[in-house]
């Protein structure tokens, strides 16, 4: 171990500039070009990464281009039972070294790693994201170039900020300390296709405290998070920290969280595989050597709620942006939007009609399209099958409601009208481009937010908006468990790393907040150490003297 010949402090953390991508800038030719480059040499090859070592099992799969689906972006190899098995055995052995390496070694790593993210690999990240996972360019660059690094360089700042959190008091003649160790075993990250950064974030944030980690990426991000873990290497990550095991997630799940030494899970995916995983883990409880951790953020069915004091014009404007970024493919998206009547007959509805019309659908990589294609066949169905439900309950199609999955899996951004306020689009998660509307009686403001907050399982985001600040406090104060990040008259969608920390409860999630230090809290297990100076100089108590 080496020795501690300072204390050191990290330089000044921010958030990334975010780049705008507009016509003619230098940004924009370089992702593009990145684009072009990428779009010559697919489709590529990706290995598991096993103590880091390539290993190619035979066993192949295909990551599709929803935007072409004919063709793929890369062609990985699953892995097999012989690979994680290696996989936990090199976690597993690589741990005592991680945990022991000065902190200032392990920072050092993933600062570096940020700066690659955010200079070197930038566009070669969003070129892999917008191809793969079918991501315009500025969401692109929100999630694998701005928020990737701000996970990175905020999560040096936190850990940093945890291990200073030391006990107050010292009694006389003794000394009280904190130490944050790794928890006993490895942790098992699976992480989904939406974004790139949750990839990077879900594997890098135990592995900051000390953890070493197995990672299973979701089928259809494999060739964004294979370049992710490329860039740890290069930043200097030691082979086994880290382990690569995209494959079938049923049977790489099962293997892993039957091991003894499992000891965490960081997951972001669907509500049942997680509420699976849950009772899968709780199954195998008798057969750990501790209690491990569960750390989840899963669905939403996200609202906006509309007061009639509101400025109609950011209200809808916000909405169409929170519904429609992404394809909705965002499990804080907005799904649920609740008008008031007034409001409604007078203009809210004709400008969201038209804001919804000017956006324009098709491949991501052309820069003028705003809607890109759901990530593969069977998101398409289900949406499809969730507008077909609707209008089978009455609901109102009142733009959209069509597809189109001869090349791409294209879905026209679509708005439904109900009168039943707990039809089944706005109960159910639907994970693509539909916002379903409620108008509702402007004097059953209150009723109307008792209403968002009974009528779904999810509680991860949602919006007020109001001129009026008691209706503002009126609503929080109702909803108070109903998002675990809430915003006035703005949308529900978009927290910042470092400034909205983020995560939901209910169905959504254990809430422990991405984008802060209460995240690392999950990934570490604390002991007390209290040194005392001045020995006794008697067993009895002063009260025990004659």
């Amino acid at each position: 171990m080496s020795p501690t010949l300072a204390t050191f402090k990290i330089p000044e953390i921010t958030n990334e500039p975010m780049k705008s991508y507009a016509p003619g800038s230098p940004e924009r030719k370089a992702l593009q070009d990145a684009i072009a480059e990428m779009e010559k040499e697919l489709p590529f090859e990706v290995p598991c990464i096993v103590n880091g070592k390539p290993v190619k099992t035979g066993k192949l799969a295909k990551q599709p281009l929803p935007w072409d689906h004919a063709n793929h972006l890369c062609t990985y190899h699953e892995a097999d039972q012989a690979a994680v098995a290696a996989a936990i055995d090199g976690a597993l052995a690589a741990k005592a070294e991680w945990e022991a390496l000065p902190w200032s070694d392990r920072a050092a790593i993933f600062l570096k790693a940020a700066d690659l993210v955010s200079g070197k690999y930038r566009y070669k990240l969003m070129a892999a994201t917008i191809l793969g996972q079918g991501k315009n360019a500025w969401q692109a660059e929100i999630d694998a170039a701005a928020e990737l690094t701000d996970f990175l360089r905020f999560g040096v700042k936190y850990v940093e900020e945890l291990y200073a959190v030391q006990p107050p008091r010292n009694s006389a003649g003794s000394w009280n300390r904190v130490e944050y160790r790794a928890l006993e075993g490895f942790v098992f990250a699976v992480s989904p296709f939406n974004f790139t950064a949750i990839g990077g974030n879900l594997s890098a944030a135990p592995i900051l405290v000390g953890n070493t980690v197995v990672w299973k990426p979701s089928p259809a991000a494999t060739y964004s998070n294979y370049l992710i873990y490329k860039i740890f290497e290069e930043a200097g990550l030691p082979a086994g920290v880290l382990q690569f095991v995209p494959g079938p997630p049923a049977e790489v799940v099962a293997q892993v969280i039957s091991h003894p030494e499992f000891a965490a899970l960081h997951f972001t995916g669907s509500t049942f595989v997680f509420k699976k995983l849950w009772k899968d883990i709780a199954a195998n409880i008798d057969n750990y050597k501790g209690y491990p951790r569960i750390v989840g953020e899963t669905g939403g069915k996200n609202f906006h709620l509309i007061h009639p004091s509101a400025e109609v014009k950011n209200a809808v404007l916000q909405s169409v942006r929170g519904a429609f970024e992404y394809q909705g493919q965002k499990c804080s998206a907005l799904s649920r939007l609740y008008v008031p009547s007034s409001l409604w007959s007078n203009g809210f509805k004709e400008q969201l009609l038209t804001e919804t019309a000017k956006l324009k659908v098709g491949p991501a990589h052309d820069f003028t399209n705003f809607i890109g294609p759901v990530i593969g066949r069977p998101a398409y169905d289900k949406i499809i099958g969730y507008i077909n439900k609707a209008k089978e309950a009455g609901g109102e199609v009142l733009i959209g409601g069509t597809g189109d999955d001869s090349k791409g899996y294209y879905i026209q951004p679509t708005v439904i009208l109900t009168k039943d306020p707990k039809s089944v689009t706005m109960v159910e998660e639907i994970f693509g481009p539909v916002l379903t509307v409620y108008v509702y009686e402007d004097a059953d403001f209150e009723k109307t937010a008792q209403l968002i907050d009974s009528s779904t399982a999810y509680a991860l985001t949602g919006s007020i908006f109001s001129t009026d600040r008691k209706a503002l406090i009126q609503a929080t104060n109702i909803l108070r468990n109903a998002a675990g990040n809430v915003y006035y008259n703005e949308k529900c969608t978009g927290a910042v790393v470092g400034q909205q920390p983020f995560g939901g409860a209910r169905a959504s999630g254990t809430n422990d907040k991405a984008g802060s230090m209460a995240i690392f809290y999950r990934f570490v297990s604390a002991r007390s150490i209290k040194e005392n100076f001045i020995g006794l100089e008697d067993a009895l108590y002063p009260s025990n003297l004659a």
